[in-house]
């Protein structure tokens, strides 16, 4: 069988094709504003540097990295041999997210989303691409933020929601390269632990709430004008895009539905039937999600997953026989539905039938901690590999999706909590 590395570097091949082979602030009203953050060069010198490979080292063929945080600090690995390559000292709990280009990564800590280059990334070249490589390093932009919270990545854009304000700011994560990207803005009415999508057409969904209850969702078009909105959504909480920009969003009794225009509810099996971390992919019409089903729970340690075809509008169970955590889910490179359980295993699903088609033994069983930000097995997929961290262990692991092999490991000096990678392939 061919290997996961070879597989990833026919992918690096196949996007390095020739351009024409590529597929080439008041509330509620937008305005397009500069970021918050500062760049170290000015934009036109760093272009031409960025676009020569920068202060990069060329490097054979595209670069996977990852980036796992623990208590002070971020530790950057390759994503082929998990050897280390930095250890970024950062002060309390940081979460980190994948900016969109492939490159660099969002870390929320503190007041603001800081910008880390994970210094891996590649420059189209006529028929080819050239690769570099470089020391990872916390750039100097950052957006500032009364508590940090979703950062959503479609469409060529990169949404940040700000909690505490009610704030949502887009960019490109593409201009993160030069600097400071050009940002446009929307504040929400109130403040609350909301999300927000911008779609292809530039229209944004995004939730409305407060901090004391949110059950709306709203769709506003590119002058930030409404166009549609649902109050059916109690306990709104996180979101996914399927195939065909469908863009589901929970609720605490089942899902809301953007798609072909209009909002559609779908109600969960049981009268009580949560749904508030998702996994979605552009292979697969269904989106995976958590399913919680017991209000009184202080904490649920549910074995049934969700499916939302957002094309029958049905929501299917699937038990998987093991409970998992809100860091358990991912998607792979062909929209397999994965799950990381407390049994060690790794279960890939088909999304179309519910079918567990293979069960992955991983790590040792372990229990989900009672601190939501405490460490615990963390999933993240990046191509046909999916990584697994190990906090009982300090270990973490690479997996091939497809013919189910571990076939990496490694021990790190720290403790894991969250995860996230970039495949360093040019757009």
């Amino acid at each position: 069988m061919t290997s996961t590395r070879h597989r990833h570097l026919a992918l690096g091949i196949a996007l390095a094709l020739p351009a024409a082979v590529l597929a080439g602030c008041a509330t509620g009203e937008a305005s397009p504003a500069a970021s918050s953050g500062t760049s170290e060069h000015d934009h036109d010198h760093d272009h031409d540097e960025h676009e020569e490979g920068g202060h990069g080292t060329e490097a054979a063929t595209d670069t996977p990295r990852i980036a796992l945080t623990y208590d002070g600090g971020i530790v950057v690995l390759d994503g082929t041999s998990l050897e280390q390559v930095a250890d970024l000292p950062v002060d309390g709990f940081t979460r980190l997210n994948p900016a969109g280009d492939e490159r660099h990564v969002i870390v929320s800590a503190g007041d603001a989303f800081r910008v880390l280059d994970l210094g891996t990334w590649g420059e189209p070249h006529g028929n080819h691409s050239h690769f570099y490589t470089s020391d990872p390093a916390f750039t100097k932009v950052e957006f500032a933020a009364n508590h940090p919270g979703h950062v959503v990545r479609h469409a060529g854009r990169t949404v940040l929601f700000n909690d505490g304000s009610g704030l949502v700011e887009s960019f490109d994560p593409h201009d993160l390269a030069d600097g400071a990207p050009e940002t446009t803005t929307y504040t929400t009415p109130s403040p609350h632990h909301g999300v927000a999508v911008e779609l292809e057409s530039g229209d944004l969904l995004v939730t409305d709430g407060t901090e004391d209850s949110r059950s709306s969702v709203v769709v506003l078009d590119s002058g930030r004008h409404e166009v549609a909105r649902t109050d059916a959504c109690p306990g709104v909480h996180g979101e996914a895009v399927a195939a065909d920009e469908a863009v589901v969003v929970g609720c605490e009794d089942g899902v809301v539905v953007y798609a072909g225009g209009e909002l559609t509810k779908i109600a969960s099996p049981d009268a009580y039937g949560r749904i508030g971390n998702q996994a979605g992919s552009d292979e697969s019409p269904v989106v995976l999600g958590d399913y919680k089903s017991d209000p009184d729970a202080e904490l649920e340690r549910p074995t049934r997953v969700s499916l939302v075809d957002t094309v029958s509008k049905q929501i299917t169970l699937v038990d998987t026989g093991a409970s998992y955590t809100f860091r358990s889910l991912g998607r792979g490179p062909h929209g397999e539905a994965l799950v990381l359980g407390t049994d060690g295993a790794l279960r890939v699903i088909d999304p179309a039938s519910g079918a567990v088609t293979s069960t992955i033994a991983v790590i040792d069983a372990w229990t989900e901690p009672d601190d939501w930000q405490a460490p615990r097995p963390t999933l993240f997929v990046l191509d046909h590999t999916a990584y697994v961290t190990d906090p009982a262990t300090k270990a973490v692991h690479a997996v091939d999706i497809e013919s189910g092999e571990v076939y990496a490991s490694a021990t790190l000096d720290v403790v894991p909590n969250e995860l996230t990678g970039v495949s360093g392939l040019p757009e």
